[in-house]
C-alpha cells in the first residue's frame, strides 16, 4: 500500500480551516486526483488554546513552526498566515528544511517573491501560490501554463472582492460608501481595518504578481500607481450610470514596444462588458495573448472555500509533481535581478470628469475653454438643475473624447485653480472594451 502524503498546515484562520475541512471531508475524491492519500499530519497556530470550528485530525496542533519543518514525515506545508513577518521567516524555515510550500499570502510574494523563489530552487523545492491571486480563479495556472505559448500583451482585472462588493451595493442599493463598508464588514467581506482593500494595496500586490508571471519582470508593488475607492460617492456612480457605465476598481498592466505600464484605479467600464457585469465579491481577469487573443476569467475572488479550493488544488499538484515541473520556470528571476521600471506611458482613452462649479453665467464656457486649451474635446455634458451650495457648488459632468491622460491631468489642474471651482475635481479613465 502506498504511503500517504503528510501535510502540515501553518495557520488555522478562515482559509486554513477551510483547507483542513476539504482535505478531511473530500479525502477520497482528492486521493483519486492525487493518486495517493493526502492527510493533515499537524497544524501550527499562534494560539493553541483558541476554539476552532474544524478539528485537526489526531489533535496534533502546536505553536512551533519547527514541529512541521523538522518533521521528516511531512513533505508539503500549507503556509496560510498573512502579512510579511513571521510569514517570511516561516517560509524560509520550511524551504531550508526541505518542504514544498503552498501559500495564499500575496503580500509576502509581492514583497519578497524573487528572494523566496530563488531560495526554493536552491533547495530543490517548489512554491505554489494559486490562492494568492483572485481566490478560486485559476489565473496563475492559466498564465504560467495554459498560455505559455503566448506573449501576454495586457492584463486587466477586478482583483479585490471587497471593493467590488462595496461599489456594487452602492450602485444597486443607492447606499453611501460608509454604510456599505459597514455591511461588508458584517458579512465578512471586509476586515475591521479595510484600508488595504479600499486603498488599492491588495489589488496592486496581486497585479505585481500577475505581471511577474506574464512579463517575466519584477516590479515592486509600491511603485505601481494606485488610487482606491475611498473618494467615490453615490453621485459619481449615478452619473456614470446615466452615461451607460459602471465604476469598478480596475488593475491594468500592459507591455508594448518594450514599455511596461501598470496602474490600479477606479475606472468607468461600459455596461454589458464582462468587467461591468462582475458584481459583488467576485473577481474577474481579462488577458490578451498574441496568439489566443482575449480571454476572460471570472469567479469568487475571496472567501473561505473558494480560496481553500485553490490551496488544495496546489497541494494536489505538488503531490503529483506538476508544481515542481512548472516552478522551474515560473517567475524565473534571481533575487538580485534589477527591478523593472515602469514606463511613463501616456494612455490614450476617454475620461470622465466631475467638476463642482459656481452657479453663474459663463462658467461652462470657461471650463470648456480650459479643456480646449489642452487639446481636449468634449463628447457629452451633464448638468442637472440643482440648487447651488455656496461651498459645494453644482456638479458639471463631462465625458471627453479619447485623449492623452497627461493632457487631461494638466487641464484638471488648471481648472481646479480657477475661481469658478468649488472643491477638488474628479477625473476617471474610461474603458470601453
Amino acid at each position: 500500500m502506498t504511503e500517504p502524503v503528510r501535510v502540515g498546515v501553518v495557520g488555522m484562520g478562515t482559509v486554513g480551516s477551510g483547507v483542513v475541512r476539504l482535505l478531511v471531508e473530500s479525502a477520497d475524491h482528492i486521493e483519486r486526483h492525487a493518486g495517493r492519500r493526502i492527510v493533515v499530519e499537524r497544524a501550527v497556530v499562534k494560539d493553541v488554546a483558541k476554539a476552532r470550528s474544524v478539528p485537526v485530525p489526531g489533535g496534533k496542533i502546536s505553536s512551533d513552526i519547527r514541529d512541521i519543518s523538522r518533521d521528516p514525515s511531512i513533505s508539503v506545508a500549507a503556509l496560510l498566515v498573512g502579512g510579511l513577518e513571521p510569514a517570511r521567516s516561516m517560509m524560509i524555515e520550511l524551504l531550508e528544511n526541505g518542504k514544498d510550500v503552498v501559500t495564499a499570502n500575496k503580500a509576502l510574494l509581492a514583497e519578497h517573491g524573487p528572494e523566496l523563489f530563488e531560495l526554493a530552487r536552491k533547495h530543490g523545492r517548489s512554491i505554489a501560490f494559486e490562492a494568492a491571486v483572485a481566490g478560486g480563479i485559476p489565473i496563475v495556472a492559466a498564465i504560467g501554463e495554459c498560455l505559455a505559448a503566448n506573449r501576454i500583451e495586457s492584463i486587466r482585472g477586478i482583483l479585490n472582492g471587497t471593493s467590488n462588493f462595496i461599489l456594487t451595493r452602492m450602485e444597486e442599493d443607492g447606499a453611501n460608501y460608509a454604510d456599505v463598508l459597514k455591511l461588508a464588514q458584517q458579512k465578512g467581506f471586509a476586515e475591521a481595518d479595510p484600508s488595504m482593500d479600499v486603498d488599492g494595496t491588495d489589488a496592486t500586490q496581486k497585479l505585481a504578481i500577475l505581471a511577474h508571471l506574464a512579463f517575466g519582470v519584477w516590479v515592486p508593488w509600491a511603485e505601481i500607481p494606485r488610487t482606491g475607492i475611498e473618494g467615490l460617492d453615490l453621485d459619481l456612480l449615478n452619473y456614470a450610470g446615466e452615461l451607460g457605465y459602471r465604476i469598478r476598481l480596475v488593475a491594468v498592466a500592459s507591455r508594448s514596444d518594450g514599455k511596461l505600464a501598470m496602474r490600479v484605479a477606479p475606472a468607468l467600464v461600459k455596461i454589458g462588458t464582462p468587467l461591468a457585469e462582475t458584481r459583488g465579491a467576485y473577481n474577474a481577469v481579462s488577458i490578451v495573448g498574441d496568439a489566443v487573443g482575449r480571454m476572460f476569467f471570472h469567479g469568487l475572488g475571496a472567501g473561505q472555500m473558494p480560496t481553500a479550493s485553490a490551496v488544495v488544488a496546489d497541494i494536489i499538484d505538488t503531490v503529483v509533481g506538476r508544481a515542481a515541473i512548472t516552478f522551474r520556470t515560473t517567475g524565473l528571476l534571481a533575487a538580485d535581478s534589477p527591478a523593472a521600471k515602469l514606463a511613463d506611458v501616456d494612455s490614450h482613452e476617454r475620461h470622465f470628469l466631475r467638476i463642482n462649479v459656481s452657479d453663474r453665467p459663463g462658467v461652462l464656457a470657461k471650463i470648456t475653454g480650459l479643456l480646449g486649451d489642452h487639446g481636449i474635446s468634449i463628447a457629452s455634458v451633464i448638468q442637472h438643475a440643482e440648487t447651488a451650495s455656496a461651498d459645494a457648488g453644482v456638479p458639471l459632468v463631462i465625458m471627453t473624447h479619447a485623449c492623452a491622460s497627461s493632457a487631461v491631468q494638466k487641464a484638471v489642474a488648471a481648472i481646479d485653480k480657477s475661481d469658478v471651482i468649488r472643491g477638488k475635481s474628479v477625473c476617471l479613465g474610461v474603458l470601453d472594451e
